[in-house]
């Protein structure tokens, strides 16, 4: 008897010792997450430093210390899990890209926008897959199967073009602006989607048929997954204006629209569709319709919400990269051989640069072939700068890195290891390095006047924060004014000015149906002496 209790005591103590470490872990890991903000905030005038690559530099420098407290066993506070990165970080960075994105801009370049994202990824991949096993082939790096090598052209063809959108301004070069977010957002989900269908694809016996069935189940995934985002965005605009929370408690509109956009990108998981592109167009019809419906109070309080909840998120998880890029563990198996690490690394990193070349440069050619306006054409200046903002690598392709070569954060097989490695030094070099190079870069190739106008003033229809990309000014919406559009007379007209075309009819539809049905600008609901009523009269 006296045996068990001292054992249940003993047990109970390694308890309590080990919830005290996580304790301790998580003090030191928001301690830090402050430390890059106010870091970030100090150096935010030089514009050489973003929060990334501070968080970066923070989170090696960390790691070295840790490294050295724990005499050589460890150099992260936290065990890195994909689940944590697709479930809780990722979901409020997407949808709060598409809840801030400039629409008109986005959609006006829509068509570009979908060469860049999807048909671009797709020569990337492509490219880097192909490329991967010609050269890994003369490198011992291990057993790597091809499902691994048609996973290594996704994680590597995701971009991650932070540091060339904050160097940009949305006012003076708005087609490149709304062509680097727009194509980072998409390649992100198609990355993903990419990912996911080859991973539930048997890739031993490649034939014809099981091409087309890869194709076919890739194209399903793409569009049921924006489907979903869309119908989930219209029902939480149909509650809202249905039942008008806001006449009681403002409280209950922000906690439903969180809620509900959460919702969507869980939803896309249960059904195993692409979370990415449902949480994003969700995120884009909530800011169409539902935030128009929720009193001003409530879009104040979403609109900054939203923002702040994908500022930490992101900052969190290159913070936790740059502590994890000398986890011991995984430089344990390549100690042995580094050159083929880093040579791994060089092979990955020409790869990305010729990959995103082959399909920059061809289909900005096919872009301005199809346009008639001077204004509209992608001169070679900034076609340089679309290529060179998506080099550098980031938190998707550490996550899907993970996903695909480790086991709970742990790898145990060396050409796993080497893969993640080179993962992490590429992440490490392209956001480093070519970060640093992109305001002199764009400095070169895109003078801009000394007196240049401030930024656009926030407007109060729109979502906006100034520190996302793509963000509205004056009628920022789905819709275009009547100079923007002429009306089509013929076929020929959708045939010269399609995207003009298609918004033309979409207004006329949106105006006609969908705003009365779901709300937005225009119909926001009318209850006397709610916090609405002033500005509904304004």
């Amino acid at each position: 008897m006296d045996q068990m209790y001292s054992f249940v005591q003993m047990k109970l103590q390694n308890l309590a010792t080990s919830d005290h470490a996580s304790v301790v872990s998580m003090n030191l890991f928001v301690a830090l997450l402050c430390a890059c903000i106010v870091i970030g905030h100090l150096l935010e005038e030089s514009r050489w430093m973003n929060e990334s690559i501070t968080a970066l530099v923070i989170g090696v420098t960390t790691g070295v210390v840790i490294l050295l407290i724990s005499g050589g066993k460890s150099s992260h506070l936290l065990v890195f899990s994909e689940d944590l990165f697709f479930i809780y970080l990722l979901p409020p960075i997407i949808f709060n890209a598409g809840f801030q994105v400039k629409k008109k801009q986005f959609f006006r370049n829509f068509i570009t926008i979908i060469l860049f994202g999807a048909v671009g990824t797709l020569i990337s991949w492509t490219i880097i897959s192909f490329g991967a096993i010609q050269f890994f082939k003369n490198l011992d790096i291990g057993s790597l199967d091809i499902g691994d090598y048609l996973a290594i052209g996704t994680i590597f063809a995701a971009t991650d073009s932070v540091c060339t959108l904050q160097v940009l301004n949305q006012d003076e070069t708005p087609l490149l602006y709304s062509l680097v977010f727009g194509e980072g957002v998409v390649n992100d989900a198609t990355s993903v989607v990419l990912f996911n269908a080859i991973q539930s694809f048997d890739l031993t016996h490649l034939n014809t048929s099981t091409a087309f069935h890869f194709l076919g189940n890739f194209f399903y995934l793409f569009l049921t997954s924006t489907l979903l985002g869309v119908l989930t965005g219209l029902l939480s605009a149909y509650i809202i204006k249905k039942l008008y929370f806001g006449r009681h408690s403002t409280d209950r509109e922000v906690a439903l629209m969180m809620l509900m956009a959460y919702l969507s990108y869980m939803l896309a998981e249960l059904f195993y569709l692409s979370g990415i592109l449902t949480v994003f167009f969700c995120g884009i019809v909530m800011s169409h319709y539902t935030w128009h419906n929720v009193t001003e109070s409530s879009r104040v309080t979403t609109k900054h919400a939203f923002a702040t909840l994908s500022f930490v998120a992101e900052i969190f998880i290159f913070l936790y990269v740059g502590m994890d890029a000398l986890d011991i563990e995984k430089w344990q198996f390549v100690s042995d051989s580094p050159g083929t690490s880093v040579a791994v690394s060089s092979v990955l990193m020409v790869l990305v640069m010729v990959g995103r070349a082959a399909f920059v440069f061809p289909l900005s050619f096919l872009s301005n072939l199809a346009k008639k306006s001077q204004t509209e054409k992608i001169s070679i200046q900034e076609q340089v700068v679309i290529w060179w903002s998506g080099l550098m690598r980031g938190a998707v392709s550490m996550a899907l890195a993970y996903n695909q070569f480790t086991r709970s954060g742990h790898t145990q097989l060396r050409g796993n290891a080497i893969m993640i490695t080179s993962t992490i030094t590429v992440v490490l070099f392209s956001t480093v390095v070519f970060g640093l190079m992109t305001k002199p870069l764009i400095r070169i190739l895109l003078p801009q006047p000394k007196h240049t106008t401030s930024a656009t003033a926030s407007d109060p229809n729109t979502p906006k924060s100034l520190t996302v990309s793509l963000l509205g000014s004056a009628q920022d919406s789905f819709d275009f004014g009547a100079s923007d559009v002429p009306r089509p007379s013929s076929i020929r007209a959708l045939l010269t000015t399609p995207t003009h075309t298609v918004h033309y009819y979409w207004r006329k539809f949106d105006n006609a149906v969908m705003r009365p049905m779901f709300g937005g600008r225009g119909f926001v609901p009318f209850v006397p002496g709610s916090p609405t009523e002033r500005s509904i009269r304004e």
